[in-house]
């Protein structure tokens, strides 16, 4: 009896090792949207050298002035046509291809990229790479100016939470276009959470995005 209970111990706290040692650098999921979309349709392929995601960050002032703007590569993605309408996506961005395009000083911009993909902000090392899964297509509101609205899921930093942009959306002729509305991203919210000396500016918290996909008709 006693041996039993003893493997019983030594079972559970391996057990418990186990598990802890697993979920040591598991990235957080928070939250997510349940996925409404389904694979059936004709698959197109992201064109990663037509497609990326622009974006904006800014100071406490939020003005062109007071700004930084730049682009981030798409690693891969698919989405599937039914019917000639966008059924489905995901998109897979590389974080190591951050870029800046208005500090024109070399040595100046490339400082603030260290500092971008440091631990402090994206932790390109640790994440290189986020994610958008779309969950829902729907039609745009009447009279609206974008065709699309699409539920997802964004991963950042390895955290998970829906994301919802309007868009427009063209399918013609074996190509597939989404271009998205700029929208806000609360960084905090992602675990990038690194703010300035008050006497440097402070950071909003908002980071402005606007996604330009184009994909290919697999055949």
């Amino acid at each position: 009896m006693k041996k039993t209970t003893l493997i019983s111990a030594i079972l559970l706290i391996s057990a418990s090792v186990f598990i802890i040692s697993c979920g040591k650098d598991k990235p957080v999921t928070s939250e997510s949207n349940e996925v409404l979309t389904t694979s059936d349709g004709q698959v197109y392929v992201v064109d990663t050298l037509n497609s990326k995601a622009e974006w904006k960050g800014f100071k406490v002032v939020k003005s062109d002035n007071t700004s930084h703007i730049g682009h981030l590569k798409f690693e891969s993605g698919e989405v599937t046509v039914k019917e000639n309408k966008l059924e489905s996506g995901q998109f897979v961005i590389d974080m190591t291809s951050l870029s800046n395009e208005d500090l024109k000083d070399a040595e100046s911009n490339g400082k603030l990229l260290g500092h971008l993909k440091s631990a402090d902000f994206f932790d390109a090392a640790k994440f290189p790479t986020a994610s958008y899964e779309i969950t829902k297509v729907s039609e745009g509101l009447a009279g609206s100016d974008y065709n699309t609205v699409l539920d997802g899921n964004l991963t950042l930093k390895g955290i998970t939470k829906p994301f919802t942009f309007n868009a427009n959306v063209k399918v013609d002729k074996g190509e597939l276009m989404i271009a998205t509305e700029p929208k806000d991203i609360n960084r905090d919210e992602f675990g990038v959470k690194f703010q300035m000396p008050a006497a440097e500016g402070l950071i909003k918290n908002e980071i402005n995005i606007q996604v330009k996909i184009k994909a290919i008709e697999k055949k």
